[in-house]
């Protein structure tokens, strides 16, 4: 079982403060993965931001996700 996305907020410096369905706050660091893939597109800021709740995840405007297993298993909670 996993838990769903229900906010996200682009943070500085690549990071993202995410909110869980079971009302946890965590931060994410995308900083390890931008030098893979469809993820080295975010190194713009402008597209970085642009990430948003997508259904239980999260997805930037180059169609760019992430599963929210991982989002929660690599994020620190924050609350």
């Amino acid at each position: 079982m996993y838990l769903a996305i229900k906010d996200v907020k682009p943070q500085d410096n690549y990071l993202l403060l995410l909110t869980f369905e079971n009302g946890e706050i965590r931060q994410f660091d995308m900083k390890p993965y931008l030098d893979y893939g469809i993820f080295q597109e975010l190194k713009d800021l402008r597209l970085f931001k642009t990430v948003k709740k997508s259904f239980d995840s999260i997805e930037w405007d180059n169609e760019a996700d992430f599963d929210p297993e991982v989002l929660y298993q690599k994020s620190l909670r924050i609350d």
